[in-house]
This record gives structure tokens, sequence and C-alpha cells, in this order.
């Protein structure tokens, strides 16, 4: 199978190009110096000369803060980047996958978010991906909406690298308690994304890693992971707080449960628990 993958100097698209490999398949990967997605015409042409099986679109403004004071900018890139895509996929008629987000979500209450429930984007960013979303699902029938949260991967910027990096000269640091989600490790959504794009069991689906947690539990889990592994690591204490400590520009949602029932239901595996996804990525980084 050829697969056009964009977005791959991210942490996504980097290892979905490389398990897309790994399993024979041909992966033509591409980043916005390859070809802008805001431009129609460059995505025409560029997937078009590809001439891909399937679209795995991995790119995304995924700045959350700068969002809301760049919201055309981020558009573009989220809603009207991807609807450029999609309009391409349904011109050769194939298949889409379309990397979302719990954002798009309002984070009330606290019952697992299903992948049908209504969207309400409490941010921007949210908005777009929501818009973004709306795109693939009016040009397609043959997509998968695959929305993921708190992602970490090895190439590039993550909480699990801030917190490390923050632990190199801090012996204290104070987290957020008050937001639950599940941790997202590439490496392992990467091999799902593959499994799905081999399959043809399209619509929306939540893919995390298995397990809640706060991101004060997510940094207490990581210094005590690290400490196994790098003395530097052994004496620091962390703190909970709730939001308002640490005001943003963009809301975040406090409930980023999500049921993943519908992978197992469509026969996917899902992803290992978030504690053992970080045990692996602490020894890919070489911490």
């Amino acid at each position: 199978m050829k697969v056009f993958v964009t977005g791959i100097k991210g942490q996504l698209g980097f290892d979905v190009v490389n398990e897309l490999k790994k399993r024979g398949h041909k992966a033509t990967g591409v980043d916005i110096q390859e070809m802008d997605i805001t431009e129609a015409e460059s995505v025409e042409k560029v997937i078009t000369d590809a001439n891909p099986d399937a679209v795995i679109h991995c790119a995304a403004w995924t700045a959350v803060d700068s969002a809301e004071e760049e919201v055309e900018k981020c558009r573009l890139v989220n809603a009207n980047g991807t609807e450029n895509i999609a309009k391409i996929c349904k011109a050769l008629d194939i298949k889409m996958i379309y990397v979302s987000t719990d954002y798009v979500f309002d984070g009330l209450g606290t019952r697992p978010w299903l992948p049908d429930d209504e969207r309400n984007p409490l941010n921007v960013y949210g908005q777009t991906k929501y818009e973004g979303e709306l795109a693939v699902e009016n040009n397609l029938s043959k997509y998968y909406i695959v929305r993921i949260a708190w992602v970490f991967g090895a190439n590039g910027k993550n909480f699990i690298k801030t917190m490390l990096n923050l632990g190199k000269t801090h012996d204290h640091l104070t987290v957020v308690n008050d937001q639950i989600g599940s941790p997202t490790y590439t490496y392992d959504l990467a091999r799902l994304l593959v499994d799905m794009v081999e399959s043809e069991k399209y619509g929306r689906y939540h893919a995390t890693n298995e397990g809640l947690c706060s991101w004060y539990e997510f940094a207490c889990e990581i210094f005590r992971q690290a400490a196994g592994i790098n003395p530097v690591y052994k004496n620091i204490s962390v703190t909970s707080v709730d939001s308002s400590a640490y005001p943003v520009k963009a809301k975040r949602p406090s409930n980023s449960r999500m049921s993943k029932d519908k992978l197992a239901n469509n026969g996917f595996e899902r992803l290992p628990a978030w504690q053992d996804a970080l045990s692996r990525y602490l020894k890919e980084i070489e911490i």
C-alpha cells in the first residue's frame, strides 16, 4: 500500500512513517517545506503526483495558547488545510485518517466521552480541529477521525520532556491536578493508525493509552520512573495545585476521559497502559 503522511517532522508523523516502512508499505512523508497544506494548489499537485492509496494527516497547529491570538493562522492550518486534503482524497477516491483531539469537547462532567458525542470546543484550537473534522465528514465517506490527548513522542516537545528538563534545575515542582485524561504515546498510536489504514472500518474513534491520571499524577509517575534510570531525578518533590494557579490564555477541558470501547468493538487492539508506555518512552529517549 502507498500511504501519504503529513507532518513528518512532528511527534506522530515521524513514528507513522517508521511503522509503515516496518510493515512493508511505501510511505511518502511531507512537512511544510515540501507541501503547505494551506495552499490548495500545492496540496492537489503533491498528493496527486504521489498517487497514494491513503492519506494519514498528522500535520496540525498545536500551539493551544497562541491560537487564541492567531485565530486565522490556526484556522488556515487545522480547518482549511484539512479541507484541502479531504477534497483531494475525495477526487482520488482514497481513504483518509484525520488525527483530532479531546479538545473538541467542552470537558464538562466525569463521564468518558464517546466518539459520537456532541462536540462543543472551549478554545480556538479545539474549534479549528472540530472544523477540520467537519471538513473530513462533509467530503468523504472513507475516513477515520482519531481523537488523541496528552501526546508524547521522541520527535518533538511534550510534557514529559518539559518535566525532565525542569527536574534538572528544580528540586520541587507544582503541577495541576484538576484536569483528568490519558496520555498517548506516538509509537503505540502509530501502530494503531497503520492497523486502521489497512482496514475499512471507517468512522470516529478515540485512541489514547489505557488508564486515567491528572497532570499531577502523570508528573509523579514520570519522576518515579526516571529516578530508577537517572539519579539526577531521585529527590524531586511534586505538589498538586488547581488550574487557577496557572492562568493561561486558552481554557482547558477538565474532563478528557475518552471511551475506547469502539476500538475493541471493531477488532482493533487498545493501546497499552500509559505507565507501560512511559517506561518504554524513557528508554527510547535515553534520559
